[in-house]
């Protein structure tokens, strides 16, 4: 959801923050704030979820592709300073914003035709959200896709806990309370795409998308991307990730011989220690469920009770408002966050309030 994206003063109207046409074949949805990164507005959301119903009873209309405007990325994820702005005087707007976008994740998720996401440049938060739940997702050797909430006192959403938990062994939990940032090879490696395509042949797939469909256009197009890096530290990894607490993960990192732990650690430890324990907590609770809508509705819990977290509007003041990368996180330590603390962030919402997903 809500990552690095700010308020483009410059912004397209509502009506012309996402584009939709008809090529040929395909619906083609493009998200059109590049200025801000396409970051994600509750009208745009409410927009795609309409295309995508119109689209999905159109027999004209055998696939949709799903791409952003500029050359920066596909989506930054959504406005965070409105979340700031929303949690800081205690209304409930961005909650009426998480049960569309959630709702739009789920029904890209069972989509009825197939769903072509173009990840290139940068993929992260809400642009996650739209574009790992489809069915034919592509990366280029730009992408750099992540769920880096706990740098802002949030916890993934958007299905980022359903995709994390599921990635190999413990590479979901690494990205997730690092918040790290991953480019081609290691999207494939941990379930978050499906092809890699240069970025320089994107004009020229996209072009034939709209005469063929994706099944017999993308062979064509698909390579080999440059080695990443998560392969070769699965060992360490999958041994400090196992630990039983984010305290226990990070002495375990702090104990390897290799830099690349201790620099994970020292990530870790530069975050919300209340998000890192409900992060955990969440993605480990996400594994075990049985489908993407109970990820969801938990992801629905824990969004709406971190709106009264201090570590949220404090994590957007020091990350895009003041801009001074310097939280003042409360509490300051891991030590000092409860069990209490983070079963608040699963606690119910009420009947009236509840995600309810089909």
């Amino acid at each position: 959801m809500k990552t690095v994206s700010e308020t483009d003063a410059h912004a397209p109207s509502a009506d012309d923050a996402v584009l939709f046409r008809v090529q040929g074949r395909t619906g083609v949805v493009t998200l059109n704030r590049p200025r801000a990164l396409n970051a994600l507005t509750h009208p745009m959301v409410l927009r795609i979820v309409e295309a995508l119903d119109a689209w999905a009873d159109d027999p004209a209309v055998e696939q949709v592709l799903v791409r952003g405007s500029g050359e920066r990325g596909l989506c930054a994820g959504g406005d965070i300073r409105a979340i700031h702005d929303d949690a800081k005087a205690g209304n409930t707007a961005s909650a009426g914003f998480w049960r569309d976008e959630y709702r739009l994740n789920a029904r890209i998720a069972r989509y009825p035709k197939p769903y072509v996401a173009l990840m290139d440049g940068i993929v992260m938060g809400g642009g996650v959200g739209v574009s790992s739940h489809g069915s034919v997702r592509v990366v280029t050797e730009r992408s750099r896709v992540a769920m880096p909430e706990t740098g802002i006192g949030f916890v993934p959403d958007v299905g980022g806990t359903w995709l994390l938990g599921r990635a190999p062994d413990r590479l979901g939990t690494h990205l997730a309370l690092t918040g790290t940032a991953v480019g081609a090879a290691d999207a494939l490696l941990c379930g978050l795409a499906d092809h890699f395509v240069p970025a320089e042949r994107l004009p020229e797939l996209t072009a034939e998308l709209a005469a063929a469909p994706a099944h017999e256009v993308l062979p064509r197009y698909a390579a080999t991307p440059a080695p990443g890096v998560l392969a070769g530290r699965r060992s360490w990894i999958d041994h400090c990730y196992a630990a039983d607490t984010v305290e226990e993960i990070v002495e375990r990192l702090l104990g390897q011989d290799g830099p690349e732990a201790k620099e994970a650690a020292e990530t870790i430890l530069a975050k919300s220690p209340t998000a890192l324990k409900a992060t955990l907590a969440a993605v480990r609770r996400a594994a075990a469920l049985d489908t993407l809508e109970q990820a969801l509705a938990q992801e629905f819990r824990v969004s709406c009770n971190a709106l009264t977290s201090p570590d949220l509007v404090e994590g957007i003041r020091a990350q895009v408002v003041d801009k001074d990368r310097t939280p003042r996180w409360t509490p300051p330590t891991l030590a000092e966050v409860t069990e209490a603390d983070v079963e608040r962030f699963f606690a119910p919402l009420g009947e009236d309030r509840e995600l309810r997903l089909p």
